[in-house]
């Protein structure tokens, strides 16, 4: 029961939260705050596909997390996010354009929202007004794992308020992702100690992907990446769900996707319909940017992304 009643407050809270969200939010404050940002995100597309993924991986830890930026030092996963400095870019422009009006928090959700479009992803208003977050704390980082089953990893989700519909339909976004061999290098030849490959996975794919991550464990910064898409590396398309429906999954939590009974149909239809995941996917982004959003005169808005402003700094 008393779990039931914190689920329905959460449900209530991100509601009342969202309702205060607009789009549109800044036409009469700093009516070119979405153009400056697209502009700068366009320009590091033209130079670096890859920040699509890096951006879509931070707004995700930041959704999560509630403040990506302060969490630097906490973050296992901090090694290979990257795009920071996009962002610190955007929020200089926007500082120099309207002083201390538009949030760190909506700088990533719309930079994020454009460089999916920019890849061939959907083309969407998202809802802007978020304020940016007064607290950090180490004990918040709490994210699903890369081996999880889809039972194991939807709790996670559903904490958040998200549907299993809305876990499947992000987890598409790997189809422009890259991993680091470590987060699955036991399905390529020992997996859970059985020493063979994860029968699960295409053996001409775990051969392939075996001669460029081998057996030794690296740190981070030297563990070679991989593209979690192997056909359509750096598209916005639903040829994910086609790859695990042919056993094709990276990651051990994709490819259970297709093999779970209650995530396999939904997996299905994605796969055969990409307007459909295209769609899904633009209202679970919208569904995940709600989550745990500060508005009105709650916390602050940042001049710079990296730190709180002077006096405001609560947590650690």
């Amino acid at each position: 029961m008393e779990k039931k009643i914190l689920i329905l407050l959460f449900c209530y809270l991100v509601h009342f939260a969202s309702a205060q969200l607009r789009v549109g939010f800044y036409d009469s404050t700093c009516r070119r705050a979405e153009t400056i940002i697209g502009q700068l995100v366009q320009k590091r597309f033209g130079t670096d596909r890859s920040i699509t993924a890096a951006l879509l991986r931070m707004h995700f830890h930041d959704c999560f997390v509630r403040d990506i930026y302060m969490y630097t030092s906490f973050l296992h996963a901090n090694a290979f996010l990257r795009g920071f400095e996009l962002i610190d870019e955007i929020k200089k422009a926007l500082e120099a354009a309207c002083p201390s009006t538009v949030s760190c928090a909506d700088i990533i959700t719309v930079a994020t929202r454009d460089a999916v479009g920019l890849a061939g992803g959907p083309r969407y208003n998202v809802p802007t007004g978020r304020r940016d977050g007064l607290v950090s704390d180490s004990a918040d980082v709490n994210l699903p794992g890369p081996s999880l089953s889809v039972p194991e990893a939807f709790p996670f989700f559903r904490a958040k308020g998200l549907t299993l519909n809305d876990m499947i339909t992000l987890l598409g976004a790997h189809t422009v992702g890259v991993a680091h061999c470590g987060f699955f290098q036991d399905r390529l030849s020992n997996f859970q100690g059985t020493g063979k490959p994860d029968l699960t996975m295409d053996s001409a794919l775990a051969a392939r992907l075996l001669r460029t991550c081998g057996t030794t464990s690296r740190p981070l910064n030297r563990d070679p990446t991989v593209f979690l898409d192997q056909n359509t590396s750096f598209i916005f398309d639903n040829q994910f769900y086609n790859q695990i429906r042919s056993k094709k999954g990276i990651l051990q939590i994709d490819q259970q996707l297709a093999l779970d009974r209650s995530s396999a149909p939904i997996v299905s239809s994605f796969a055969s319909n990409k307007n459909a995941f295209q769609q899904n996917f633009a209202n679970a982004m919208i569904k995940m940017a709600n989550i745990q959003v500060l508005v009105g005169k709650a916390g602050e808005i940042r001049k710079n992304c990296r730190v709180f402003n002077p006096k405001s700094r609560k947590g650690f």
